[in-house]
């Protein structure tokens, strides 16, 4: 709903992140998200330089250091769980779902304090992540656009 930041997103790229689709019945069901982004992406080598990319902007910017707090110090098992999950949204093997099942990322974040902040340096690190991974520039403004979305939809602090 327009003007209701705290809506559930609709069915569309939001959720196919989420990792979830509406079936007839209306009632959310885990799904192989629907997108092409893993070939276009480069596979499975290009979503780890994203992810490697993504936190060493964590790692590293300023802007960034609330978010890494809520971060283990060691990030390698961390950075393994989004590769992981990252290959399958963008439609290659479901790595994650094969090791711990549907993603759940609100209930996942739930205990993670996350506003506008956060959300915020999260996308920081991601755009900056994008730009050095991803030459497609309509795939980087979609993958902009669908994490945005899903960023906003895990806040979970006014």
């Amino acid at each position: 709903m327009p003007g209701n930041e705290h809506a559930a997103p609709t069915v569309g790229s939001t959720t196919a992140l989420l990792g979830i689709q509406a079936g007839r019945d209306g009632i959310a069901a885990a799904a192989i998200p629907p997108n092409p982004h893993f070939e276009r992406i480069g596979g499975e080598i290009a979503i780890r330089a994203l992810v490697e990319r993504f936190y060493h902007h964590m790692d590293t910017l300023p802007e960034a250091r609330g978010i890494r707090a809520l971060h283990p110090p060691n990030l390698e098992p961390v950075k393994e769980v989004l590769w992981k999950y990252f290959v399958g949204w963008m439609g290659g093997p479901q790595l994650y779902a094969a090791e711990r099942g549907h993603p759940r990322l609100r209930r996942r974040h739930l205990s993670f304090p996350i506003g506008d902040a956060e959300r915020d340096a999260w996308m920081q690190c991601m755009t900056l992540a994008l730009a050095e991974v991803v030459a497609d520039d309509a795939l980087r403004e979609e993958l902009a656009q669908a994490f945005y979305k899903t960023a906003t939809f895990l806040r979970n602090q006014e």
